[in-house]
């Protein structure tokens, strides 16, 4: 009389495809997760880049004064804010950018080393108005394509630098440059190359 074998997957085999499935489940979601946080801290770099090039092409373009204000982060809603507004009263806002809310304007845990551009001493997120001893989060853009200070000392070159990225990881910090003279912008990134932490220019 012929006997009829059913093979199927040991209690064993089982486990064992389980177990795989749930490490590549795994991998996969801290690649992605990994890849959202670069996605964001690059958003947010090309956020600030954007806004103060448009301030300052705007500027050249209306024969106006332009002026960019940095606000810090606001818990659970957004990492900061860029406000551009024509420099008269009761302008209309120009355009508003918000970074995303994991990603803010910030400095907390950088290393001692030289700022971007040598501008401050990376004792402020904000940090223009680098003629009147640093700390300053307000850029005016003017026709002829630079970037002044404001206040009873206006009218001086208003070199600076923001700082940008997650906090209390420094490989995703950012900076942006500016100087006053020309209206000249630009991006820096903080890398460790052997150990050593320094600023390298994107």
């Amino acid at each position: 009389m012929a006997t009829t074998k059913q093979r199927g997957f040991s209690l064993l085999e089982t486990l064992a495809v389980v177990s795989f499935s749930l490490i590549l489940a795994a991998i996969t979601d801290i690649a992605f997760q990994s890849a959202m946080k670069q996605d964001h801290v690059n958003q947010a770099y090309n956020t600030t880049l954007l806004a103060l090039r448009r301030a300052r092409d705007a500027a050249a373009a209306d024969m106006r004064i332009y002026e960019v204000t940095f606000t810090g982060p606001v818990a659970g809603v957004n990492g900061g804010t860029i406000t551009v507004t024509q420099d008269v009263p009761t302008a209309p806002v120009l355009f508003t950018a918000t970074l995303p809310p994991d990603v803010t304007f910030n400095n907390t845990g950088l290393p001692a080393v030289t700022a971007p551009d040598g501008f401050g001493i990376e004792g402020n997120t904000f940090d223009f108005d680098q003629i009147t001893g640093g700390g300053g989060n307000t850029i005016y853009f003017y026709p002829d394509g630079s970037a002044q200070d404001a206040g009873p000392n206006g009218g001086n070159p208003n070199n600076g630098v923001v700082y940008l990225g997650m906090t209390g990881h420094l490989p995703t910090y950012r900076a942006v440059t500016l100087w006053g003279y020309t209206g000249r912008i630009r991006g820096w990134q903080l890398n460790n190359v052997g150990g050593a932490w320094s600023w390298g220019q994107i």
